[in-house]
């Protein structure tokens, strides 16, 4: 190992390739250190280590999403720091890489909502009552000045009986989006109407949604934006893809997330309950992928049955199906638990599920957003279920 100081912040890399200050050693009560890689390929500008496994890649690749059983000969201080999640991966390969050198500490922050349709209405509802301990303040924008008016009174007139802790909620000019902590994209086209015979819904408003989200991907990079750019419009994943490439290489690729996730994974807890042969869900199941057809549902990640987990695969997918039957469109829910819900436990450092960006593609698995950065969750993951997730992942790139 090789140690640097920079200013002062601590460094380490396994290559000795780096002009920062040598020191001999990395001080025992150190709780904030920085580790040096130059990663080729799809790989992000900066990530939270939570593995050794992290230490020794050249390249991001989906074998970051499993643990592996190799031994690792790290001194004490660099594995209880990992276990800490108190180490920061920093790609050398971006030429603002020192610009990584920090650790933000869990405050409220500020969010921002474009567009109060039904589904950025419901979450923005969400946000207010779940926002006491994370959001300072909730800023809205939609093109109808009226709808501002609207949900800047009502939300205002939201409350506890005894409590004035609620984060505000004021309307704000679309020149305001990215003053904030955290931007948050619901915009839409246009969602086709109950009854249609759309064989993927989602899908269907990619052309439409990735036109209007362009024009902000652009607003954010001109503002230089270091928030996180959320995007909760249908299809998020390849939404986020376009955002990356629209930002001309401003936004590193971890500023960017998709909620979409959340949902699937509550429409499996939901099936999980309805039907005994799926009750294991709730503690041993996982999600993966997009919230489209190719989702992956896990039924056990300590007792794997594909059988079942496509079974219940299938449930989640067409779930929103169900929904339209009755003459209405799915967007409660997803609006809570892709939206809301996960956000605010982005905001908290918990873990929930969102899509990320992971050697060149957003997909969704369980994560956690950290001081020290994300923090994708690796597991013992059978065989059988990495090839699902392998051919997903093909069909993103």
């Amino acid at each position: 190992m090789f140690y640097y100081k920079y200013n002062d912040k601590y460094l380490f890399s396994i290559k000795d390739e780096y002009s920062f200050t040598k020191i001999n050693s990395i001080p025992h009560d150190c709780q904030e250190l920085y580790y040096l890689n130059n990663l080729t390929g799809n790989s992000k500008r900066a990530f939270s280590v939570n593995h050794p496994s992290d230490l020794y890649i050249n390249e991001e690749s989906l074998d970051m999403l499993r643990v592996n059983d190799i031994s690792y000969d790290l001194p004490e201080n660099i594995t209880e720091l990992i276990d800490k999640r108190k180490i920061k991966a920093v790609n050398t390969a971006y030429s603002d890489y020192a610009d990584c050198f920090y650790m933000d500490e869990f405050n409220k922050r500020k969010v921002n909502i474009l567009a109060l349709g039904d589904v950025g209405s419901t979450l923005l509802i969400g946000l207010k009552l779940l926002g006491k301990d994370s959001i300072s303040s909730i800023g809205i924008y939609d093109r109808s000045l009226d709808k501002i008016k609207r949900w800047e009174y009502e939300m205002n007139q939201t409350s506890f009986p005894f409590d004035d802790s609620l984060p505000t909620v004021q309307g704000i000019n679309k020149e305001e989006l990215f003053d904030c902590d955290m931007f948050i994209f619901c915009a839409s086209k246009g969602v086709p109407p109950v009854g249609s015979q759309v064989a993927d819904v989602r899908m269907a408003q990619f052309e439409g949604n990735a036109e209007l989200i362009k024009e902000y991907a652009l607003m954010a990079a001109d503002c230089r934006f270091k928030g996180i750019f959320a995007v909760v419009s249908d299809p998020v994943d390849q939404l986020c893809q376009t955002v990356l490439k629209e930002s001309r290489g401003v936004l590193a690729p971890e500023q960017i997330k998709g909620y979409g996730l959340g949902v699937m994974n509550a429409r499996a807890l939901y099936y999980s309950k309805k039907f005994n042969k799926f009750s294991m869900y709730l503690k041993e199941g996982r999600a993966f992928g997009p919230h489209g057809k190719d989702l992956i549902i896990a039924n056990s990640i300590r007792d794997y049955d594909d059988e079942l987990s496509r079974e219940l695969t299938k449930y989640a997918v067409e779930a929103n199906l169900e929904v339209r039957k009755t003459g209405f469109k799915p967007y409660i829910a997803p609006a809570l638990s892709s939206g809301a819900i996960s956000i605010i436990y982005t905001l908290e450092g918990k873990y929930h599920y969102s899509s990320n960006y992971l050697a060149g593609v957003y997909m969704g698995a369980k994560n956690r957003n950290l001081p020290s950065g994300l923090d994708i969750e690796k597991i013992q993951m059978p065989d059988k279920l990495f090839e699902r997730i392998k051919k997903t992942y093909n069909k993103l790139k």
